[in-house]
């Protein structure tokens, strides 16, 4: 038998147990952990292994080493993809026949397949908020010049967000960076993405998973106004006249609201100085995730941490510390605040939900319980009446394991 290659940043011994000669098909169900998976092209299989749940997928060697390689990179760079684990190649099956490598990947916790979001939960606007983060996703690749070539759902990973969904690439086996990309790059994987997404639609209308009266092309012809909204107000050049530079900062507080900073900007002038045009020239996004953990450490998706921020503000205003220090407040905050929410959550139900996105459905609980009950309702009861009636109905998301593979869990609106 030949011996194996395994290839990581972080070889783990454990690997050497698994059952490399077998196809993947075959392994045993007592080594799986029984995860939704989404669609693809290739055999998938989740196992744990030193107390971590990896996703092995038999592909060939060439195209596993190269989406490893791929998947570092888009690390390094700070894009959200999941985390390569290694390559194992040189397998071999019991009667010396050749098998094909293995791309290793970690599982991206509390994350889900866009068909196990719809399996029983198919309002309109589920559709949106994916639609939304795959947007968001798309124009941060191209930013970095990353042509992916193989846009979709499918090929998605979705996290809730604080109402939305944060998108994480998974599949990047016909990716490509370049220095930049052409206008017609981005418009081929618009489309690729638009094809795509028709496609994955209808598939779930006829798994009656989406409602029948939904319109496929129109939620492909969505991602694009929604990727080219957001691509204009990132890249565009605005000219306006000399007497109001306050222009420029007004288009970098769109930007930090939209969740992107800027690194570098291109301001010009005309030959009488009558015109200024200003052009983002490096946007960077992650502005409130960043400046969140900066204040205390919390590392959360965009969206959570715009809503503690939020939080923050107000409690900032509650207190009347408006005028000290801003990590000062937010030391305080941490402790008197957003600490003993997050002790609260029972230890046998902290795999439900990123403690984020706990403080914030309690938040929007409170505000329910307030609205109901006209008055404001303190925090530690919004925390109580949270836990006994919202966190029991509420599927483990940090690795929802079922009792077989192919198992769709029920994930709760």
């Amino acid at each position: 038998m030949a011996p194996l290659e395994i290839t990581a940043s972080r070889p783990d011994p454990a690997l050497l147990d698994l059952p490399w000669d077998l196809p993947l098909e075959d392994w045993p169900t007592e080594i799986l952990a029984a995860l939704p998976r989404g669609i693809s092209r290739h055999v998938v299989r989740f196992v744990r292994l030193s107390g971590k749940v990896l996703a092995v997928k038999e592909i060939d060697q060439r195209l596993a080493r190269r989406e490893y390689d791929m998947l570092r990179i888009l690390r390094k760079v700070g894009l959200p993809a999941v985390e390569p684990v290694g390559v194992v190649g040189g397998r071999e099956d019991r009667a010396g026949d050749p098998l094909d490598a293995v791309l290793i990947t970690r599982h991206l916790q509390f994350s889900l397949p866009y068909r196990a979001l719809f399996s029983q939960l198919s309002r309109a606007e589920t559709t949106h908020r994916l639609i939304d983060a795959l947007a968001v996703l798309l124009v941060r690749l191209h930013l970095q010049g990353f042509f992916w070539g193989d846009v979709s759902l499918s090929n998605t990973l979705f996290r809730r967000d604080a109402g939305a969904f944060a998108a994480y690439i998974v599949d990047v086996e016909t990716g490509t960076f370049y220095e930049e990309l052409s206008t017609g790059q981005r418009e081929h994987d618009l489309e690729i993405a638009r094809i795509n997404i028709i496609g994955e639609i209808m598939d779930l209308q006829a798994g009656e998973m989406i409602d029948e009266d939904a319109d496929p092309v129109e939620i492909g012809d969505a991602l694009l106004r929604r990727y080219t909204s957001l691509w204009a107000a990132l890249t565009e050049r605005e000219s306006f006249a000399a007497d109001e530079r306050w222009r420029v900062s007004e288009r970098i507080e769109h930007l930090n609201e939209l969740g992107f900073d800027v690194d570098e900007l291109d301001l010009t002038t005309d030959l009488d100085g009558t015109t200024v045009s200003i052009q983002p020239k490096v946007v960077d996004s992650g502005h409130h995730s960043r400046r969140l953990l900066r204040l205390t450490g919390i590392d959360a998706q965009e969206n959570q941490a715009r809503r503690l921020l939020n939080d923050l503000d107000q409690y900032r205003a509650h207190v009347d510390q408006q005028n000290e220090d801003e990590e000062f407040a937010a030391i305080e905050w941490m402790q008197e605040q957003y600490e003993p929410v997050i002790r609260a959550m029972p230890r046998s139900m902290r795999a439900k939900l990123q403690p984020p996105e706990y403080y914030h459905e309690v938040l929007e609980h409170k505000w329910f319980l307030s609205q109901k009950a006209g008055r404001d309702v303190s925090m530690d009861e919004a925390v109580r009446d949270y836990i006994l009636t919202q966190l029991p109905n509420r599927r483990d998301e940090k690795a929802l394991i079922a009792s077989e593979t192919s198992a769709i869990p029920v994930i709760e609106p």
